[in-house]
């Protein structure tokens, strides 16, 4: 007999939405269904798959042999006419197999209890009509939410938006560019080095990138304003020399304008991960910070269940924010700065970033955490040179 009604259901079977499945189940005998729209989790793999050690630590995963691909030592960071290299030696940065590490996070929520379904997309939620007025008195009987699937109706007390993307852009379409990821071989490729290159003509408000995933192999990829990603990402491999061959191609937008508003919908319904703008405004990753959303919601929902109290599901974006918040506002401020930049000014900027100052990123940096870099390089002289650039960059685009 199949069941039909759950004290959580989840729509998403991404990091962020499995971490709140695997965090609710393991406190109590709370039962969790989660959807996947996709034929399998971990499909289609979006993400660049940069992250530290210590930040899937904080997430309580510890990569398997599968999801590992290579440790990167080394951060390229090129404009059109200058370039410096960051030493990532110290911060554990790790590049991994995203459709593993969700595949190894379901099977660490399916242990526990959860019940994970794939090809099973959530068509609509509709609120009860008979819901208690007072969020924090729980009903032990109350079915808050109907949710129809494409494999039926079911029930539940709690719903979480994991979404992704794919829901964010019915909130907001503000802060989301194009973006294309391909699969690359090639013999140019660096094993352990990441390469950045920013051109404000080619990749308006972003950036393209390679990501070793090994000897010889790598993810390429072109993000940018109103830019074609095809010919973007062709263009750039084929400025990198003729010999590649092309594995995969994905295409998918990215979203960088920081978190929505609130991480509460409304009664017992929570939105976590991408689905609530929780990747970063840098760089789109958001490994650590979309994780730890789905974690600390989980978190949140077990406790109101066992404690017969919704108002703990306010400990989620509470905690959140605490994290992240301070970390977001800065980094959404350096992104408003870049995007009036020009080339002559991003060259002018990176020709003043110093050795000392790469040395200090280099020892005190962490990864997962772009403001204390960013706030380096933008320092003292550099700074002052910044806002000259940015008014140069200005006046050249008024003409």
């Amino acid at each position: 007999m199949n069941r039909t009604k759950y004290d959580v259901i989840v729509a998403g079977g991404s990091l962020s939405g499995l971490l709140t499945a695997r965090e609710i189940v393991s406190k109590s005998s709370i039962s969790v269904k989660v959807l996947e729209a996709d034929h399998e989790i971990g499909t289609p793999e979006h993400c660049g798959g940069l992250v530290s050690l210590s930040g899937l630590r904080k997430l309580g995963i510890v990569p398997s042999s599968r999801t590992f691909r290579t440790h990167i030592v080394r951060a390229r960071i090129c404009s059109r006419s200058s370039s410096f290299i960051v030493d990532a030696n110290l911060q554990d940065v790790v590049a991994i197999d995203r459709r593993e590490l969700d595949k190894q996070i379901a099977f660490q929520a399916q242990k526990l209890g959860a019940e994970i379904t794939t090809m099973n997309s959530m068509k609509s939620v509709t609120a009860c009509p008979k819901l208690g007025e007072n969020r924090s008195q729980r009903v032990e009987d109350e079915y808050t939410y109907t949710v129809n699937t494409s494999e039926g109706t079911v029930s539940c007390k709690y719903f979480v938006d994991a979404r992704g993307l794919s829901s964010l852009v019915t909130r907001s379409r503000t802060g989301i560019l194009p973006s294309g990821q391909y699969e690359v071989f090639a013999p140019w490729i660096e094993p352990d080095t990441v390469e950045l290159y920013f051109d404000a003509d080619k990749y308006p408000g972003f950036f393209a990138w390679i990501i070793p995933l090994g000897e010889n192999k790598a993810k390429v990829g072109v993000a940018g304003r109103d830019i074609n990603i095809v010919n973007s990402i062709n263009s750039f491999l084929e400025s990198k020399g003729s010999s590649y061959s092309v594995s995969r191609k994905i295409f998918a937008p990215i979203y960088v304008s920081g978190p929505i508003r609130s991480f509460i919908e409304g009664h017992r319904f929570l939105i976590v991960g991408d689905a609530a703008g929780q990747t970063k405004p840098t760089t789109a990753g958001g490994i650590l910070s979309s994780g730890m959303g789905g974690l600390l919601a989980g978190q949140a929902i077990a406790k109101a269940i066992e404690q017969g109290d919704d108002i703990f599901l306010n400990d989620y974006p509470r905690e959140w924010h605490s994290k992240f918040g301070f970390e977001f506002k800065k980094l959404i401020l350096a992104r408003k700065l870049f995007e009036h930049l020009d080339n002559q000014a991003i060259d002018a900027l990176f020709s003043t970033v110093s050795q000392s100052t790469l040395a200090r990123i280099s020892q005190d940096g962490e990864f997962d955490f772009h403001s204390a870099p960013l706030s380096l390089i933008l320092s003292g002289r550099t700074a002052s040179r910044i806002v000259k650039g940015l008014l140069e960059s200005r006046l050249r685009k008024a003409k």
